[in-house]
């Protein structure tokens, strides 16, 4: 039996190594790849907001899933201590008896093989199939081959294929500048979005194709307006135009859900309504949102907080919660008398224009005769001070 062992930190699976273990499978014909992510890796440290070892098995479980004559194992995960190929073979030696190993090693891990623990063992117990890892490497790897093959008596095959893409430190940096979504496989970007790990942000295009995903067509049109307004303010008053354009995005996901359904959302996610919210879903639609893209996109508490209190305010509201209030109030599709004074104010002051924001929004309600929510009261009372307090 021949087993073909394809090992890494997997930090974070990519294609390419999918494709790499592919031209590993068709080079050696190996009757079984095993795909081993390593827990602690013992050559290099983890960068920081890596993912720990058991969601970087999940990760690479979820970008192998393309193949499945691959089994991805979590025998150095379960395995206490540093990861060492070393005993990796032993046990797998153990549970596959009189079985050939074939070790797959990437150039920048072939190179320094003698650095390895046990590295003489390692030789004398398995063959080392090299893969090229960069445009003309090939050269490097034949003769460092061959001086393992004639120091130590090492099998050392060399597997032709083609130079990744790019390396998971360059993808990293692309996930940290909201990119790498066409490079990531669909549920490993997803993934990756929702944890946040490698100071992910989401990519907007991607971002925005799910989250229109979830509207109905009629309401797309607002959110864009929403988008654009927000960058606008956010630029306009100094607040981060990426967070504002990420919470303007995703701020009604959930508007379109009827009153049954949101109320399912609530008991899903824990949120205590009380008996106003329990009879709106339109007051509804905003918590639930929140919740909804913290659990789908991993948004951040600012992001989160500005979601949730864009229909009701709240007194004492962060700047980006206000940009969002007001962006959703004054977007290019809405028409309403003293539209234009709001938008004004929301370029002057930003107080006084949630004063007036929160107050149209008292009126209008009134003269539907609907009960205001106690946050929407409490706010104008906040931003009618604070306005009296500045002129002052």
């Amino acid at each position: 039996m021949r087993i073909a062992v394809f090992g890494g930190s997997f930090n974070p699976p990519h294609p390419g190594h999918v494709r790499a273990a592919r031209a590993a499978c068709e080079a050696l014909r190996p009757d079984k790849l095993i795909v081993i992510p390593a827990a602690d890796p013992p050559h290099k440290a983890l960068p920081a907001c890596s993912p720990g070892p058991e969601e970087r098995l999940y990760l690479t479980r979820l970008a192998f899933s393309a193949m499945p004559e691959a089994e991805v194992s979590d025998i150095e995960i379960l395995r206490s201590g540093e990861s060492y190929t070393a005993d990796t073979v032993a046990q797998l030696q153990a549970a596959y008896p009189g079985a050939d190993i074939i070790l797959i090693v990437g150039t920048d891990m072939l190179l320094y093989f003698e650095k390895w623990n046990h590295f003489r063992w390692l030789l004398n117990n398995v063959t080392v199939a090299a893969l090229s890892r960069e445009d003309g490497d090939s050269r490097e790897i034949s003769e460092y081959s061959a001086y393992l093959r004639e120091e130590y008596g090492a099998n050392v095959l060399f597997v032709d294929s083609p130079p990744l893409p790019m390396s998971s430190s360059q993808l990293r940096e692309l996930l940290r500048a909201r990119s790498g979504a066409d490079v990531l496989a669909p549920e490993v970007y997803g993934r990756i979005i929702k944890t946040r790990d490698y100071g992910a942000k989401p990519q907007f295009s991607w971002l925005r194709e799910h989250a229109y995903g979830m509207l109905k067509p009629g309401r797309i049109a607002h959110v864009k307006g929403c988008e654009a307004q927000a960058v606008s303010l956010a630029r306009r008053w100094g607040a981060d135009a990426d967070s504002a354009a990420e919470a303007a995005i995703l701020h009604d996901i959930t508007k379109k859900l009827v009153l049954s359904e949101q109320l399912l959302l609530c008991g899903k996610y824990g949120i205590i309504v009380d008996s106003l919210e329990a009879e709106s879903a339109k007051l509804l639609h905003a918590r639930t949102g929140a919740a909804l893209a913290r659990d789908l996109f991993g948004i951040p508490d600012d992001i989160y907080d500005a979601i949730r209190w864009h229909t009701t305010g709240r007194p004492a509201m962060a700047l980006l919660e206000k940009i969002i209030y007001l962006a959703d109030y004054i977007e290019p599709n809405r028409d309403f008398e003293e539209l234009e004074s709001l938008r004004r104010l929301s370029y002057t002051n930003i107080d006084e224009a949630m004063a007036l924001g929160l107050k149209l929004s008292l009126k209008d309600l009134r003269a539907y005769d609907v009960r205001p929510h106690g946050a929407t009261v409490s706010a104008l009372e906040y931003y009618e001070g604070a306005a009296e307090t500045a002129a002052e």
